[in-house]
């Protein structure tokens, strides 16, 4: 049976008059996109998939690890005691990662970059063990969200500083395509990239875009979620996702800034509800790293649509924000 959220409205979706739902789709950050909108007969489906392709393409130009031309890689390159003048929206971003790590208490950290690497999730090629805790310290000593010093939109490199915004940018790059839909004209859409959605209206026949919160393997017999995306944005982060296996120890991609290691509370996957994919994708990366119990009472405290699933004594437990319980169509 599935559970249905229908969030509240300030404005309703209004039905489409004519128009068919119009499919997008491609490739990005080594994941793929897709579009649906509801457009006029005229709608030139090859322009609309450019525009959407120009946006993600964008975000990784300025902000992915990987691409070693990156506004990111040069920063994270930076010799010490200089400033690297930012893309507005890359600027934009870690303005509000670091908003977001300060709420959290370091929950979510955009300096995690060269951990990350050394742990096997960058773009450096990896031994496939866990790395040594000398290591590990050695370089945990140059991250942390408190040496980000942003001026306008130049930010200074004190050394050692590496900025990984994987856990922001996918979500701010479902925002970007949204953003250049409403510029051409549409009003009914439901865009995706790798998972993390963000919908506006409805479809011709009245309904609103449904989508099922993602769920991992090992709670594929429980209860699906679906909700109504209508002004709202969605994003899951999961231990499943990316991880390695060593000594019969899994070691997930999501790394808790504390220990400087991946997380190890108990948390199997968590999913945000909010007006931006920028903002959900970042607050479920936060509550994967907090304890379960702990991410539940951070999401109330922020009205945080939230559902959280973690490991218990017998099996999977899972937890609903009272901003998400208010969201239950009965």
């Amino acid at each position: 049976m599935n559970r249905v959220l229908v969030p509240t409205f300030s404005e309703p979706p209004v039905r489409p008059v004519g128009g068919a739902v119009l499919a997008l789709g491609g490739e990005t950050m080594g994941t793929t996109w897709s579009v649906k909108l509801v457009a006029p007969p005229t709608a030139n489906a090859q322009a609309l998939t450019a525009m959407a392709q120009h946006e993600l393409d964008l975000v990784v130009r300025e902000m992915s690890p990987w691409e070693p031309l990156s506004d990111l890689s040069r920063f994270n390159r930076a010799a010490p005691g200089s400033w690297s003048a930012l893309p507005p929206a890359f600027a934009k971003v870690l303005r509000r990662a670091v908003e977001i790590a300060a709420e959290t208490n370091g929950a979510f950290d955009p300096t995690l970059g060269a951990l990350v690497d050394l742990w096997g999730f960058g773009p450096r090629p990896f031994s496939g063990a866990p790395p040594e805790r000398d290591a590990v310290e050695r370089l945990r000593q140059d991250a942390g969200w408190r040496r980000v010093t942003l001026d306008g939109d130049a930010l200074f490199q004190p050394g050692g500083l590496k900025v990984d915004l994987n856990g922001v940018a996918k979500g701010f790059a479902v925002d970007q395509v949204a953003a250049a839909l409403e510029r051409s004209g549409a009003r009914s859409y439901l865009v995706e990239v790798g998972g993390e959605l963000r919908g506006v209206g409805a479809k011709p026949d009245g309904q609103p875009w449904w989508v099922e919160l993602e769920r991992p393997p090992v709670a594929n017999e429980g209860a699906r979620t679906v909700a109504a995306l209508h002004g709202l944005a969605v994003a899951t982060s999961g231990d499943y996702r990316r991880f390695f296996e060593h000594d019969g120890r899994r070691y997930a991609h999501t790394l808790d800034p504390a220990s400087a290691a991946p997380v190890a509370g108990g948390t199997v996957s968590v999913s945000v509800l909010a007006e931006t994919c920028m903002d959900a994708d970042a607050y479920a990366t936060a509550l994967t790293v907090m304890a379960p119990a702990d991410a539940l009472a951070f999401a109330a405290g922020k009205g945080l649509a939230a559902l959280i699933l973690s490991r218990g004594p017998h099996g999977l437990e899972e937890r609903l924000s009272p901003a998400l319980s208010a969201m239950l169509d009965e």
